[in-house]
């Protein structure tokens, strides 16, 4: 089995819930990490940041990471078409 999409955010956060909202609708699975609930979630995020609490943070498999990427972004890294999208 692969090595599933994390993303680092909090519920609070409009680009967090976009982001799981994007995901869920092109049914793509990932592991969901809430940095208020997870200390060391939250070190990772201030890490790849540069001490910066920026989120969401979604890091792929291949080791990629977007930092508060649009929806056109996450369909690109994706690689899913316009076509192809079941709702923005």
């Amino acid at each position: 089995m692969a090595d599933p999409i994390i993303i680092y955010g909090a519920d609070w956060c409009f680009d967090c819930r976009r982001a799981r909202r994007f995901f869920d609708q092109q049914q793509v699975t990932y592991h969901w990490v809430d940095i208020d609930e997870d200390t060391t979630g939250e070190q990772y995020v201030l890490m790849v940041n540069k001490g910066m609490r920026s989120i969401p943070t979604i890091v792929f498999p291949d080791g990629s990471i977007l930092v508060e990427p649009s929806n056109y972004h996450l369909a690109q890294k994706l690689k899913i078409s316009e076509s192809h999208l079941v709702s923005w």
